[in-house]
């Protein structure tokens, strides 16, 4: 075992050099920041108190002429002295976001250091890591720009310093908690209270007040209303343990608040269209520019919507729903409609009520995954066609078991053995597989699969759209009559590729975004891909 210590001790003192090192080189560069900082103009600190409100986003249809949501909209935003917001959501906020908050300056050097080694590494930059106090963040929004360099990390670390200095630390929480984002047009804990839970801030229970300071580091992301209600409940967990360890609450508060349910207003529908859609595309913008830029960067989103047709596919849905449920028990449905030319997404419902608690009406069906059952087939029997198979290929639907291991004239499925049937339990002998597609025919169908094979068929599924089924190993002949889970959004994407002659367009909502200066971001350009020869 003396190889074993040699090595781990040999091991480890590689590490602490890194460290050492990467400290350094982190100090380093953050010196010449803090030195460049200095000899340029710092904003005056008296601009804290007259900074200019940040400006909404505004989500449109194809036309650019129907805002489906307006980020900030009214500005829903209550601003409250810090003795009317409860203490709760004042511990909860700091043991998150700024847990040494009372004992700091202002800044946080070890966090700081480990933001920059993390981001010199990541993205050879300060750009992605947290480590800013409560106070950075109150800078940062109020009196800096949003470039994301050493500079102007340096001037957000001197403006704390100096703030810290003229502003006590509960005018500064009051500040940081008005202004808070929580979510679409709700701004401060106040307004976010009353949207939520309908009680002023300074009434909200310990769960609730959890819940609210989980939202500001990723508000729509998190949002109760959204397709990711577990991460939210984990990172309200999350608060609550924190306040536990910090001795904010005691052991009983933290477990009582932990299994509590909470229960969310439901949302009113004015002021939003498209419900499903406009969700969809915050979050692509979201990820693709941050939450603060999406809250706070006044951009223009021209989206693929139609929102004409999305009034009917609105309409359809609810009929058909409504239909279901008389005859399959189904209470909910979902539909999605592309241009099989250019892939844009014309319409989007996600359930047949989005308002609606007792469907989970939230949900957005169209991008979870589901089961799709006979439609599946189409691209199995494309797979048979690369292969040379034709549509005048005669296979023969008889009753068949398809276990090696199990007797030929065992004809039913039980244990691992399985033979399936045909919807209407008859058997037409034998067919072609263009009758067999046509009639969606069940046993044709699996004998197909077994010729084109799974892997090759899940190839072509994963080419012409479809974006799950990425462990090919999982599946069996099950797999053609729907065996494995896809999403609504990808099915209706491959299928346009087989309308638009093999050629696929991946589907895209966005044509075009600007900025608050009418700066270009990203345009629709047509990324079309021949991947089937038809």
């Amino acid at each position: 075992m003396g190889w074993y210590r040699k090595l781990f001790r040999r091991l480890f003192s590689w590490f602490e050099v890194v460290a050492i090192v990467g400290i350094a080189i982190a100090l380093f560069v953050f010196g010449v920041g803090v030195i460049w900082a200095t000899l340029s103009p710092l904003p005056a600190i008296e601009n804290f108190e007259s900074r200019r409100v940040a400006e909404s986003t505004k989500i449109y249809d194809r036309t650019g002429n129907i805002i489906l949501y307006d980020v900030h909209g009214s500005m829903r935003r209550t601003e409250v002295p810090i003795e009317n917001i409860s203490r709760y959501i004042r511990n909860a906020t700091v043991a998150i976001e700024d847990d040494t908050f009372y004992q700091h300056n202002g800044f946080r050097p070890l966090s700081f250091i480990r933001a920059v080694l993390v981001n010199l590494h990541l993205r050879g930059g300060i750009a992605g890591q947290g480590g800013s106090t409560i106070t950075q963040q109150v800078v940062k929004n109020a009196l800096l720009t949003k470039d994301k360099t050493i500079v102007r990390k340096a001037k957000e670390i001197i403006l704390a310093l100096r703030l810290e200095r003229i502003y006590t630390k509960d005018e500064i929480l009051q500040t940081y908690l008005n202004e808070a984002p929580y979510g679409g047009t709700l701004y401060g804990a106040e307004e976010a209270s009353r949207y939520f839970f309908g009680v002023s801030a300074a009434d909200v229970t310990l769960a609730q007040s959890a819940y609210l300071a989980a939202l500001p580091q990723a508000p729509t992301r998190y949002s109760p209303y959204g397709t990711r209600r577990s991460e939210l409940d984990d990172r309200k967990n999350l608060v609550l343990r924190r306040m536990y360890e910090l001795g904010y609450i005691r052991e009983e508060e933290y477990r009582a608040a932990r299994d509590e349910t909470v229960v969310f207003q439901s949302r009113e529908e004015t002021g939003i269209k498209a419900a499903h859609f406009v969700f969809y595309v915050r979050e692509y913008l979201e990820d693709t520019y941050g939450p603060d830029v999406v809250t706070n960067g006044g951009l223009q989103v021209i989206t693929t919507l139609d929102y004409d047709l999305q009034k009917k596919a609105e309409e359809i849905v609810r009929e058909r729903a409504l239909e279901n449920k008389t005859k399959f028990n189904a209470e909910n449905a979902g539909l999605v409609a592309i241009d099989p030319k250019t892939g844009q997404i014309l319409a989007m419902v996600g359930s047949r009520g989005f308002f609606d608690p007792d469907i989970d009406g939230m949900v957005n069906v169209t991008v979870m995954p589901r089961q799709p059952g006979s439609a599946f087939k189409p691209f199995v029997y494309a797979t048979a066609f690369e292969k040379g198979y034709t549509p005048e290929t005669v296979v023969f639907d008889l009753k068949t078991q398809f276990t090696a291991h199990c007797a030929p004239n065992d004809l039913e499925t039980h244990d691992d053995c399985y033979a399936p049937g045909n919807y209407d339990n008859v058997f037409r002998g034998p067919m072609t597989l263009r009758d067999a597609l046509a009639q969606s025919v069940n046993v044709p169908a699996v004998k197909t699969l077994y010729l084109a094979g799974v892997e090759a068929s899940i190839g072509l599924a994963r080419r012409v759209g479809i974006t799950t089924l990425a462990d090919a190993g999982r599946y069996g002949l099950t797999l053609v009559l729907g065996g494995g889970e896809v999403y609504l959004l990808d099915m209706t994407a491959a299928y346009a590729t087989f309308a638009n002659d093999g050629i696929k367009n991946p589907p895209v909502a966005i044509l075009r975004i600007t900025d608050d200066v009418k700066k270009t971001l990203e345009e629709y350009k047509a990324k079309s891909e021949r991947v089937l020869l038809l």
